[in-house]
């Protein structure tokens, strides 16, 4: 059973019974049909209330018999009275069989709520799919393809990154880095857990291992269980990035409203099944069962949360732009937007051998969505109590920041490292 209070039903029907016809047209940006799922929720949501209706009406007929039989009692009147107890009797059985419809109507709903993604923000753009993505940013030059070879080929060329050797060990799309493949690994991580922390964000060091609690709470659950490895025996989930155990550090948290922002950064290996992903692009690093990643968390005010977005997009192209990497800056359609976002700006770096964009960064804007999920509220200075918006970002994801700036920066004499990364590696070129 997944982790969710009555309080979350609540707050999640009150936006459906408000405005239904809105909750279907907005959704339908995300190209999500609500019609079905809207019109039971609704259902089920008037039979539990006719129900917790009847169980209260039960259970004050009992309080007001359990009255009546001491004041009987009281009077001698014990004959009436022992017939009121069993009136009151038959009402306590009448309320345990109440009682147990209210719970089985509760998971329905619970069953139904579950299954809506978040509503989108209205300057979200209606699309189907990533070619409807609008470009926010996007360099005026880009890298000549002229003589570059792929970074698969520069990983065998260099010993950098054995695959078949990954493949032996575990199977394909865990890579195994070697020598100055694994010194550029660990100075992409230092770089940007350094960044990170100068910007102001608290470097945490989260497990990589997380529960169903955990997976519900930030979204990914029940949305993505087939794209999660899950570890049966003991009902652990491998994470599919830093978001999962960071955000939910905020699990069941009462902050108050000077506590906020929370701005936390955390590496850790990520782990995603891709289940169906083949061809050509998903050759090399372009996609990874296993990869490293620097995530950047925030807990902010609802009125600030937008502003953060556009800051924590600013911040990740800052990254790029030290990495000398050119890039473009996407917000993403409905239909190209995950299960649990409400806005979502993409960054993705130009491959000059592969000559097409690649994905380094989705930086995301969930409102409430998760917070209610996670029961993360913030206590204003007047006592009121309310959700806090949740962001994150990747800050950056390494394999394809790799595969770019090999592929690159690759010359007649070898591979030349930007610049910021010179006292990280140790080396300014690979040759």
């Amino acid at each position: 059973m997944y982790f969710w209070g009555l309080i979350e039903i609540m707050l999640e029907l009150s936006q459906i019974r408000e405005n239904p016809e809105k909750i279907i047209k907005n959704l339908a940006v995300k190209n999500f049909k609500a019609e079905e799922i809207v019109e039971s929720i609704l259902r089920n949501d008037e039979q539990r209330r006719q129900i917790q209706k009847e169980l209260d009406n039960c259970l004050a007929a009992q309080n007001r018999i359990a009255a009546e039989i001491g004041a009987l009692m009281k009077s001698g009147k014990k004959a009436e009275a022992e017939q009121e107890k069993e009136k009151n009797t038959a009402l306590k059985e009448q309320s345990k069989q109440l009682q147990m419809q209210l719970s089985q109507s509760e998971e329905l709903l619970k069953e139904e709520l579950v299954k809506l993604p978040n509503l989108p923000h209205e300057k979200v753009p209606a699309g189907k799919s990533a070619a409807d993505n609008e470009i926010i940013f996007s360099v005026k030059e880009l890298p000549s393809a002229e003589g570059k070879k792929p970074h698969w080929e520069l990983c065998e060329k260099y010993g950098l990154i054995d695959f078949e050797t990954g493949v032996k060990l575990t199977g394909a799309g865990f890579p195994l880095y070697k020598g100055k493949g694994a010194r550029l690994q660990r100075a992409l991580i230092n770089f940007f857990l350094d960044e990170a922390i100068k910007n102001g964000y608290n470097e945490v060091q989260p497990p990589i291992l997380v529960n169903q609690d955990s997976g519900f709470g930030t979204g990914q659950l029940p949305d993505k269980e087939g794209q999660m490895y899950f570890v049966g025996e003991d009902q652990f989930y491998l994470i599919p990035t830093a978001e999962v155990p960071v955000t939910n550090i905020y699990r069941d948290v009462m902050l108050k409203e000077e506590e906020l922002p929370q701005k936390l950064t955390a590496y850790t290996p990520c782990f995603r099944r891709e289940a169906g992903s083949y061809g050509k692009d998903v050759r090399g690093l372009n996609r990874l069962h296993q990869f490293d990643k620097v995530e950047i968390v925030r807990i902010e005010h609802p009125e600030r949360s937008y502003n953060v977005l556009e800051e924590m997009k600013d911040y990740v192209s800052g990254l790029l732009q030290q990495l000398e990497l050119p890039y473009r800056v996407l917000r993403l359609c409905g239909g190209d937007m995950s299960f649990a976002s409400a806005m979502t700006y993409d960054l993705e770096v130009y491959s000059s051998a592969q000559q097409r964009w690649l994905e380094v960064s989705s930086v995301s804007n969930f409102e409430t969505f998760q917070s209610n999920r996670l029961k993360l509220r913030f206590k204003s200075a007047d006592g009121k109590k309310q959700h806090a918006h949740t962001l994150n970002g990747s800050a950056l994801a390494l394999p394809r920041i790799v595969a770019a700036l090999l592929e690159n920066n690759q010359t007649a004499e070898g591979i030349r490292l930007p610049k910021v990364l010179h006292r990280y590696t140790g080396f300014e070129t690979i040759d």
